[in-house]
């Protein structure tokens, strides 16, 4: 059994600033289309066009360029950003993928959800039952994780005594649970993307969602500050 933590990896070339150049210019282009406006192109007018159809909503010309994201995060995330419409995926497959195989060090990853527990230390939940709250101590965590961590390997052998008896991967991943590690590439475009960061990194998003979610806005607006700067969380 391996654990990680969840990651992105942006595959779209926007750390180079010439590619960037290129983004913004194309959006341009097919924006002024609207007002006839070509002539009016210069060198450092593309910034200034972009950021004035944001200020006036305009974003449906944004959306004239795509950007892809792969995340690395827990099958319960991915069925989340799934459900973003405007979009491409391509995702690892627990059809084809047969984690009892060499090519995976006979083992499965999971995505260590330790970090998202601790947050939680000093809020108050109701149980299910009772509807009594209580206030989560870090010893409530410990017991959380210990259950957690027990319950990745009993699905882990399971997977594996169900592999070793012949029965196809597509079968055995009925035992895995949200938590296994998947790797999902996203291409959204750029009106889709400031849509899904308004959506996932709200307060009321999961926790596991933000914990990806923040750090790539962050990204977004360090290589593309003028199309992303006006998002807060």
């Amino acid at each position: 059994m391996n654990l990680i933590k969840p990651s992105y990896e942006i595959i779209t070339p926007i750390d180079d600033p010439e590619e960037v150049k290129c983004l913004m210019r194309t959006i341009e282009r097919v924006a002024r289309t609207c007002y006839k406006s070509e002539d009016k192109i210069a060198e450092d007018s593309a910034e200034k066009m972009i950021n004035n159809l944001i200020k006036r909503k305009h974003e449906a010309m944004i959306e004239f360029y795509d950007i892809i994201v792969k995340f690395t995060c827990d099958r319960g995330i991915s069925h989340e950003i799934v459900r973003h419409r405007l979009a491409s995926y391509a995702q690892e497959s627990t059809r084809y993928c047969n984690y009892s195989k060499d090519k995976y060090d006979h083992g499965i990853t999971f995505i260590d959800i330790n970090n998202i527990f601790k947050l939680q230390i000093g809020k108050e939940f109701s149980h299910p039952i009772s509807g009594n709250t209580k206030e989560i101590a870090e010893e409530d965590i410990l017991y959380w994780y210990n259950e957690w961590y027990k319950a990745m390997e009993d699905s882990e052998r399971h997977y594996h005594n169900l592999t070793n008896a012949y029965c196809p991967a597509q079968l055995a991943r009925s035992v895995l649970p949200n938590s296994v590690k998947t790797e999902i590439n996203c291409k959204y475009n750029l009106r889709e993307w400031r849509h899904f960061f308004r959506m996932r990194c709200d307060a009321p998003a999961h926790p596991q969602m933000r914990e990806i979610t923040i750090p790539l806005l962050a990204d977004f607006k360090s290589k593309i500050p003028i199309i992303f700067d006006d998002l807060s969380y």
